[in-house]
């Protein structure tokens, strides 16, 4: 993992400066309390959910506590104006005339909507990454939005769980990459740099890892996964400067994490050197009481503040208004309250929100509607496709090749699906189809026809999103599933090529959508069956978070592309890649198991006592993926020559040097993601079998040879061990494997002596 520079890192140990602390001196209990408070304002929704609802009745409410001082951050508002109009009633009903921190759910993109987070970590590249969360911060800034509570760096190993598309995947090297690129993208160089906003990492811990993949459920992770797997990302998020750490839900190893002092203190304060603000998910203080750790909302407020909360999020009545009368019994420490708001206030300064609060509207306005925003994200949806299959080079298609090609499938002409999950603000009239961008790809050339072919897949259960409106698309009126597979099945079979749009409707995955299955949601298999029946060439595209079962896709059809949910410039980019004006170069960021009994499977297992006899683990299914991790085929081919070591042995603080020529034996220049993985065969614990060290993206031009190198130093092979409850580093013979998947065979060996 890569250690923050001094310059990344001083903006997060600055002290506080003279203003604060007259601000903090001349405040009430009361005041400071309400700058500990950050409210939901649902102006947007209240139509949807009916003029006499709750929270059709919560504006009245947030404004009323806006007059009063009592509101230190709002969440949810989105239009630069409303923004203006509320900050001013913060600033006119505080006695020291305080803003308020506006935040939002800044996931990939605001205006502009990239591919989803976990396709945005299948490009392995950080720089674009970067590059296209600065230019989420951007439009969000300009509307007046000072904070994302993004990125989300929870290693995610069971794809049944539903926010896997928000993390970057199984790995924590690869996620710690992706998280600090991530931070760097949404804050800059420093906390209050032009046109960016605060990074809110989340969630802390371990909130990847609920039991059966069900979104909220406890969690229960040993010391050596918590502190190797899970918490490697949330370390490189606060050395790249995180300003804000969200805590998570569950129960973690038998504690809330919110009420959790332990993790919240010991681990994020003390090990990892947070100096931040901690806020909690949404109403998550409160529940402590629901999870039956806290006895009543105010024992509740207690408790996360102690344990190291500075804001709570909530969506009604806060729990921490109960912490005036808390410090008035003594039950909450003068000291620790000022901690918390000094940490608040200290933020607002560094953002410049005391000299100038406002936005300005007419600006908002040229920024979202900035064309290189949209080219971004088609880079970004190129970047991020994954090649799963391609027999016999099958792709790219010839467009002057072809008179018809047919696009089937209920997700193909969807702007909805396009665009993927948790986007709020986004412009659907401007959102590229997969069929409008073959469509514009091949006008004046050859005719596409479009065929959704059978239902739209539904959910059992509703959505949480639902009561946007937007979420779950409908079949048109007077739609016959009879009629519609047999027009599509027409369509291929006059098509010289069909490309068949597959996978998860988009409010099928993220928060509060974990799944027990991974088939193909609805008719959508007996489609592509009927399709293939034709004998018309298919090429499938995937639209998904996860990995979804493909057992049959990947047996009768040649080619696969894993597009994801890739955005607002998502068809243009597919087209490109299916026609080879540009070539795919992501990599999966997870394992692709062969069917849901198979998770939760990774690459980064120990050896087993039997490790060769894999009919010993299921006798129905190989144990082994369907894809490995880190796969993913482009349209030229590398080879891999032996790697070198430049010495060996080498001390315990040592490093050693590895290289290996790549050579592109293809008739096309490409990039490869070139991976090193590493193996310690014996030590004080065992140690995964292939550990992702380090990765390179290296362009190589048709026929020729570039040399990678990597070095392998003392931290890549630091741990924490159970047996000492301590890290360390051993002496020992380790393994070294360079390739382009976690299935890499070109190896290497060097030893560590004491």
């Amino acid at each position: 993992m890569t250690e923050s520079t001094p310059q990344e890192h001083a903006h997060a140990s600055a002290g506080p400066s003279e203003r604060v602390e007259r601000l903090l001196a001349a405040m009430s209990v009361e005041e400071k309390v309400g700058q500990l408070t950050q409210l939901f304002y649902f102006g947007g929704p209240a139509s949807v959910a009916g003029a006499d609802s709750e929270i059709a009745q919560q504006p009245r409410m947030v404004e009323g506590a806006l007059a009063r001082g009592a509101v230190g951050s709002l969440l949810f508002v989105t239009d630069p104006a409303e923004n203006n109009r509320l900050q001013q009633l913060a600033i006119d009903g505080s006695a020291h005339r305080i803003p308020v921190i506006f935040g939002f759910d800044v996931i990939h993109g605001f205006r502009t909507i990239f591919p989803v987070p976990i396709a945005l970590a299948a490009s392995w590249n950080p720089d674009l990454i970067t590059q296209a969360q600065s230019v989420a911060a951007r439009e969000a800034r300009a509307v007046g939005i000072h904070w994302a509570f993004a990125p989300m760096v929870d290693i995610a190993r069971d794809p049944r769980w539903g926010r896997i598309v928000e993390g970057a995947g199984e790995d924590p090297y690869l996620g710690a990459v992706v998280a600090a690129a991530q931070v760097r993208g949404f804050q800059g160089d420093h906390i209050g740099a032009p046109d960016h906003i605060l990074a809110g990492p989340k969630h802390f811990a371990g909130y990847g890892a609920a039991l059966g993949g069900r979104d909220y459920d406890e969690v229960d992770l040993s010391d050596q996964e918590f502190w190797n797997t899970y918490l490697p990302p949330f370390r490189a998020a606060v050395e790249a400067g995180a300003a804000n750490i969200m805590s998570a839900y569950m129960d973690l190893n038998g504690v809330p994490a919110t009420g959790n002092a332990w993790l919240l203190t010991d681990v994020l304060r003390d090990a990892l050197g947070f100096d931040g603000f901690v806020v909690t998910d949404a109403n998550a203080a409160k529940d402590l009481e629901t999870h039956h750790f806290a006895a009543d909302p105010a024992d509740a407020a207690v408790r996360a503040i102690t344990a190291g909360v500075d804001m709570e999020m909530a969506i009604f009545e806060p729990a921490f208004a109960h912490l005036v009368d808390a410090v008035a019994a003594g039950r909450v420490d003068t000291a620790r309250l000022d901690e918390a708001v000094r940490r608040i206030l200290t933020v607002k300064e560094q953002l410049g929100l005391f000299d100038d609060p406002f936005v300005d509207v007419d600006t908002a306005e040229q920024v979202l509607t900035d064309p290189a925003h949209r080219a971004v994200a088609r880079a970004a949806a190129e970047g991020a496709a994954v090649l799963l299959r391609n027999d016999n080079g099958v792709l790219p298609l010839h467009a002057e090749s072809v008179n018809t090609v047919a696009v089937i499938g209920p997700l193909a002409d969807s702007a909805r699906d396009t665009i993927g999950p948790w986007v709020f603000a986004y412009d659907g009239d401007e959102t590229v189809t997969i069929a409008d961008g073959i469509r514009a790809r091949l006008q004046g050339i050859a005719e596409v026809t479009v065929a959704q072919g059978v239902p739209r897949p539904t959910r059992t259960f509703p959505s949480m999103f639902d009561m946007w409106g937007d979420g779950s698309p409908k079949d048109p009126s007077g739609f016959d599933a009879d009629s519609a597979l047999q027009h599509a099945v027409d369509t291929a079979t006059q098509a010289d090529f069909a490309i068949v749009v597959i996978g998860e409707q988009q409010d099928m995955i993220g928060e509060s959508a974990s799944r027990s299955d991974l088939s193909l949601p609805g008719d959508q298999l007996r489609l592509l069956e009927a399709v293939v029946a034709t004998g018309t060439p298919v090429v499938v595209v995937l639209m998904s978070g996860r990995p979804l079962d493909i057992r049959w896709v990947a047996e009768h059809v040649p080619a696969i592309l894993q597009a994801w949910y890739p955005g607002t410039r998502g068809g243009e980019a597919v087209a490109r890649l299916l026609f080879g004006d540009t070539a795919p170069t992501g990599k999966l960021p997870f394992t692709w198991p062969r069917n849901v009994g198979q998770v939760p499977m990774h690459h980064a297992v120990t050896r087993s006592h039997a490790p060769n006899d894999q009919g010993r683990r299921y006798w129905d299914v190989a144990s082994t993926p369907l894809y490995p991790f880190g796969h993913g085929l482009t349209y030229t081919h590398f080879e891999y020559g032996t790697p070198r070591v430049d010495h060996s042995p080498i001390p315990l603080d040592g490093a050693v040097t590895v290289t290996v020529d790549i050579t592109n034996v293809g008739d096309r220049d490409g990039t490869e993601t070139a991976q090193l993985y590493l193996h310690q065969r014996f030590g004080t614990s065992s140690r995964p079998l292939r550990q992702l060290v380090g990765f390179q993206r290296v362009q190589i031009a048709a026929g020729a040879t570039e040399t990678v190198t990597f070095t392998i130093g003392a931290e890549a092979r630091r741990y924490w061990s159970a047996a000492t409850r301590d890290w360390v580093t051993d002496a020992s013979q380790f393994d070294v494997w360079v390739g382009g998947s976690a299935d890499a065979t070109a190896h290497t060996e060097f030893t560590v002596e004491r």
